[in-house]
């Protein structure tokens, strides 16, 4: 069978994707990922084609006004900031979905997965009679009164306001895309029809596979049949040898703890590796810093801090005491899956859920968002999470039962079923 997976974002977003396809090529698949030019390496590394989706959008985030954006306070912060750049995005937009078409019709596939930020991928598949689906890697897009989203405050939990966030989120999307759905449903030739994010181009509801472990967010009790939980999406580097001086690093002392923020650079990347080696250096702890894409830049270190510019999540998380983050969805699931304590200092987007709910679970410390780290409370965190032995038992707990799942495996068996249907756009 022919795949077409259409995946557009941060290393973080596309990874699961990569993860994904190349366990679907193991059992016999031919696998295209479509995406930024910029993981074309690492799609083909790993024995997955490529096909080109431009990579413009995320070069937004690299000016001043896309770190304005990773620096937003709050969600309304975020939504003012992006109607500034819309002018930036439309001619951007509409590429994506005119190179979205011409992956589909360069690969000829039987089945197209598709992440949420290319939500024309329905169309797509409409036009060439093909079965698709949702592939999620939180859990935002399927209504239920059952979980707190981004627009619900962090205090309050009632169904009816749950429902009422995802009912708001769900018609900032239509409001968003229409305006590029509506004239593309036009140029495939397809009738009009009110585009709504979880419908297939014909008005099914659209299968959704999320990438989330049932160890971490629960099934709701009132999610659709169409909607499913297959676990982590998780790609690991079992070759990967770390360099000397990391190796020699961790051998010398007790496991550091991580910090590492990603991409989310914003405007001050030195003023946080500052913060964050001040209240390292009060608790005594030894650190790993790394710097990604971007995120910190320490001026100097002291001798207890051992900076790299990344690593495999899933060789380094297990040898660290904890580890601190931005809250991404992937992050968070290899913090979860080491099963050691986690600190989510979100930026934006997904993260300020993902800090709240694991905080809920109790395997993290209460987040801190971006705007509000200081010295002093980083340094409780940490001291909280070396301290806290009820913490770090939920955290080995929830780790062990990430471990024993297999989420590329249930997924591609999901997608075989869902193939097999081939009417379901």
């Amino acid at each position: 069978m022919k795949i077409l997976i259409l995946c557009y974002g941060t290393r973080g977003d596309v990874q699961p994707y990569v993860a994904l396809g190349q366990r679907l090529g193991e059992r016999g698949h031919h696998v295209t990922v479509a995406t930024s030019p910029r993981f074309r390496e690492f799609v083909e590394s790993h024995g997955l084609a490529y096909a080109f989706i431009n990579d413009d959008l995320l070069a937004i985030l690299d000016t001043d006004g896309g770190k304005d954006l990773l620096e937003q306070p709050g969600l309304w912060g975020i939504i003012r900031n992006s109607i500034r750049m819309v002018r930036k995005v439309a001619p951007i937009q509409r590429a994506l979905i005119r190179e979205s078409r011409e992956a589909a019709e360069a690969t000829d596939p039987d089945f197209i997965l598709f992440s949420p930020k290319l939500a024309h991928a329905p169309l797509i598949a409409g036009q060439l009679d093909i079965p698709v689906a949702l592939g999620a890697l939180i859990p935002m897009h399927v209504p239920t009164g059952e979980l707190r989203v981004l627009l619900a405050p962090g205090r309050m939990n009632r169904p009816w306001l749950n429902r009422a966030s995802f009912a708001l989120i769900g018609f900032i999307t239509r409001r968003v895309l229409s305006g590029y759905i509506k004239p593309f449903r036009a140029e495939l030739g397809l009738p009009p029809r009110r585009f709504e994010p979880l419908e297939s181009a014909s008005g099914a509801p659209l299968p959704v596979l999320h990438a989330i472990s049932p160890a971490v967010v629960r099934r709701p009790a009132d999610w659709p049949e169409t909607a499913h939980l297959t676990g982590y999406w998780f790609l690991d580097e079992p070759a990967w040898q770390p360099p000397d001086a990391l190796r020699t690093f961790l051998d010398a002392g007790p496991p550091p703890v991580y910090f590492g923020f990603g991409s989310m650079a914003g405007r001050s990347p030195e003023e946080l590796a500052a913060t964050v080696l001040e209240a390292l250096g009060r608790t005594g702890q030894r650190g790993v810093i790394a710097t990604g894409w971007g995120g910190l830049k320490p001026e100097a270190l002291p001798d207890n801090v051992m900076l790299i510019r990344e690593a495999p999540h899933a060789w380094l998380f297990p040898r660290m005491a904890a580890t601190v983050h931005h809250g991404g969805a992937g992050t968070t699931a290899a913090a979860l899956r080491a099963g050691r304590p986690t600190l989510i200092v979100p930026f934006f987007g997904d993260q300020p859920f993902w800090g709240a709910h694991i905080h809920r679970l109790g395997a993290a410390p209460s987040p801190i968002p971006r705007g509000r780290l200081t010295a002093d409370r980083l340094e409780a965190a940490l001291k909280e999470m070396a301290g806290n032995t009820a913490m770090q038992k939920k955290a080995a707990e929830i780790g062990a039962a990430i471990r024993a799942e297999d989420g590329t495996g249930s997924a591609a068996t999901l997608i075989e079923e869902l193939a097999s249907t081939r009417k379901v756009t």
